[in-house]
């Protein structure tokens, strides 16, 4: 599903990124990718969204080679992957029905279509009857459910997020990490990067800890 295979990325002025990654997540897997700041996380993830290119080796998404795939093709390449930011990057001008909306509208989807699953995806992160509220009325937590709710919308093949809980109190991180658990459990494959071990310590998920661009462990997680 994700597979990564000696995968390098120096960017401009020289700094390297990410030095000979390689690892694969398999379909329905749910896994972590930890590390400190600056160790390449989200680097990782912008390879896979195709926000960036590899400088060397490859990277495949959904059985595709992202080396292969055109600029021109690029959108209909995301509309099978959601991706969870930290800072939510929601549009503050526009109702949280409209934010959820977005890559339907985006993708051509029918009115009749967009309705329905964006209500599914506002159910499915508890904000059902929330769709006229501008997010800026709404909290931090319930900010970042308007983030995900988007992600899920277009019923994506696979999730990953970019520390979705680092704004958050605890009990609103743990809040969030069973909404991706329950994902997972129906079939959507995730990858999270996050720095909160205390949080995931005691979740049955594989572990996949980078430092300084290479992947130095690659663990089962608890039982």
């Amino acid at each position: 599903m994700i597979r990564f295979e000696n995968v390098h990325k120096r960017y401009d002025g020289g700094r390297e990124a990410l030095a000979g990654v390689t690892f694969n997540i398999e379909r329905g897997e749910l896994a972590f990718l930890t590390g400190p700041s600056g160790a390449g996380k989200s680097t990782v993830l912008r390879l896979i969204a195709l926000i960036d290119r590899p400088t060397r080796g490859t990277v495949l998404v959904n059985d595709q080679n992202t080396a292969r795939i055109p600029r021109r093709r690029i959108p209909r390449f995301r509309q099978r992957l959601g991706v969870v930011f930290q800072d939510h990057k929601l549009l503050y001008d526009r109702s949280v029905y409209d934010n959820v909306a977005l890559p339907l509208v985006i993708a051509g989807a029918s009115r009749r279509e967009i309705d329905k699953r964006v209500r599914a995806a506002l159910d499915q992160v508890g904000l059902l009857g929330r769709e006229t509220h501008p997010p800026i009325t709404l909290s931090t937590g319930e900010q970042q459910r308007v983030g995900i709710a988007r992600a899920l919308a277009p019923r994506p093949d696979v999730l990953i997020a970019d520390e979705p809980t680092g704004n958050l109190d605890p009990d609103l991180s743990a809040e969030i990490m069973q909404l991706f658990a329950r994902f997972n459990e129906v079939g959507v494959t995730l990858l999270i990067a996050t720095h909160d071990l205390e949080l995931i310590e005691s979740m049955p998920h594989r572990r996949l800890k980078l430092v300084a661009g290479r992947i130095e462990s690659d663990s089962p997680g608890a039982h």
